[in-house]
């Protein structure tokens, strides 16, 4: 088996033992991110020169007894809107293709204190505002399971670079669906915690109230032990939960007797690809047979996540993205009559169609007369919602449904229908109005040999509920990979 093969608790245990250095870890990872990614385009940037010297410092501390932890010297590769000091950081976007922080997102820092050696950032849609990774200034993503078809979004670039064993595990970020949809299209496991629960010190902002970052990788078992390093209370976060850290591992028991768990009828109606449905219920019935007690009921209000999420998300994203302007940071056009055209052209030459699209539609739902029929109605309709769930999660610890309606599209499919590719994120959304954990995790293949994703939702600071069941599922079921994986003779390497 490849070093990269391994799941990231395995490689550090590896490591742990003396078995291999944390340079031979990352050489590895380095070594398969240039063999692949001229195939796949998962990152935007590869730092091998300063992951190499951080893995020395790293092994230093781990010779010295300073760093114990499970992960401990494994590479991970960080979503391109997560700032990192002095390393190159772009939201896949024209606007910030010169932008170098000068400083370090929380999370990050939290993942480098604990050993973790960045290798890289990963390809994403422009500024996270995509379902495919196809809005990027840097190229599309291919999905490592049929590279005709798109890794999901926006995380695409970090899913797919796991997904393809070029990192063992990966940081994304969720706004709507965007660890967990693309975990689902690339047949690996990603969680979105509860809103609060991870800092978004640093994370370049879509949308402050939805957005959350979260760890993409192998198994469930690589989540939680992300989620224990990463889940940290953050003076400079306004929304930081005050007890955010637990012991997130300590829920990996494989017992789900008593687990009662709750199936939508409206996330398996009209619209759901049937082997999706059936590997969905499939699933469920396997829950039965550990122990859990599993029913249907009606949720309600799923039709209304899609138009009140991309109203909200939309008018967030016309706020936050005022600030690319020319003027501080980032992309300044070359030609300009004065300080007003500069504004205008750096913004229509930096931003791409999506991008354009949404603050288009945030500006129209906060412009005065629009406010009240759009925006407020919108976040009258983000308050049923939550409603909705916390009734549901009165009689139900966990809800089960699928990540998405179809597995993996071909590339463009959506891309020329945004209204489609809207449409896509109806089972992910309305978790981010509401703020509450989910995870995905492999569930079979369709016919075409495509991974289908489960989505497990628990109540606000639930998030061991999720992880408990995720990983008695996961307990029985072999990781599968990519096909890809053979064309460098790698596979059983």
């Amino acid at each position: 088996m490849s070093l990269m093969a391994m799941t990231a608790c395995e490689l550090g245990e590896k490591i742990k033992s003396k078995e291999i250095s944390v340079r031979e870890a990352v050489t590895a990872s380095l070594d398969a991110i240039e063999e692949r990614d001229k195939d796949l385009n998962c990152f935007v940037t590869v730092t091998a020169g300063k992951a190499l010297s951080d893995a020395d410092e790293v092994q230093k501390k781990i010779d010295a007894g300073e760093l114990t932890g499970p992960l401990a010297g494994v590479p991970v590769a960080i979503k391109d809107n997560m700032c990192t000091k002095g390393v190159l950081t772009t939201c896949s976007s024209k606007i910030l293709s010169n932008f170098v922080p000068t400083y370090t997102s929380f999370a990050v820092e939290q993942l480098e204190a604990a050993g973790a050696v960045m290798v890289g950032k990963t390809n994403m849609d422009e500024f996270a505002m995509g379902s495919t990774t196809e809005t990027s200034y840097y190229g599309i993503t291919k999905n490592p399971w049929d590279t005709t078809r798109v890794p999901g979004g926006s995380s695409g670039g970090s899913a797919a670079a796991v997904a393809a064993e070029e990192v063992p595990y990966a940081l994304g970020s969720d706004t709507g669906g965007s660890i967990r949809q693309p975990a689902g299209f690339c047949g690996v496991t990603g969680i979105k915690p509860t809103y609060g629960r991870v800092s978004r010190y640093g994370l370049i902002a879509y949308g402050s109230s939805l957005d959350q970052i979260g760890p993409i990788a192998k198994d469930v078992r690589d989540t939680a032990a992300v989620l224990d390093i990463i889940s940290r209370y953050d003076s400079k976060d306004s929304t930081s939960y005050a007890n955010a850290a637990e012991d997130f591992s300590s829920a990996l028991t494989g017992d789900v007797a008593g687990l009662r768990i709750g199936i939508p009828t409206d996330y398996l109606a009209e619209g759901v690809d049937p082997d999706v449905r059936n590997a969905i219920l499939a699933a469920a019935e396997e829950f039965k047979a550990k122990g859990a007690t599993v029913s249907e009921f009606a949720l309600g209000m799923v039709e209304y996540a899609i138009p009140a999420y991309y109203i909200i998300a939309s008018a967030e994203a016309s706020s936050n993205l005022e600030r690319f302007d020319g003027v501080k940071y980032g992309y300044r056009t070359a030609e300009y009559r004065d300080l007003h055209n500069m504004y205008k052209k750096t913004r229509s030459e930096g931003f791409g169609a999506e991008v354009k699209r949404r603050i288009m539609l945030g500006s129209f739902v906060l412009s005065s007369g629009y406010y009240d029929a759009y925006y407020v109605k919108a976040l009258k309709t983000k308050a049923l919602i939550k409603k909705a769930f916390d009734d549901a999660f009165e009689k139900y610890d966990v809800i089960l449904g699928p990540v998405a309606p179809t597995t993996a599209l071909k590339q463009g499919e959506s891309l020329s229908d945004p209204i489609k590719m809207y449409l896509g994120d109806i089972y992910t959304v309305s978790v981010n109005l509401a703020g509450l954990p989910g995870i995905s995790i492999p569930c079979g293949s369709d016919s075409a040999g495509l991974p289908i994703g489960l989505q497990l939702l628990g109540q606000t600071f639930h998030e061991k509920d999720i992880l408990r069941a995720a990983y008695a599922y996961q307990k029985d079921h072999k990781y599968a990979r990519p096909a890809f994986l053979s064309k460098d003779g790698k596979e059983g390497a």
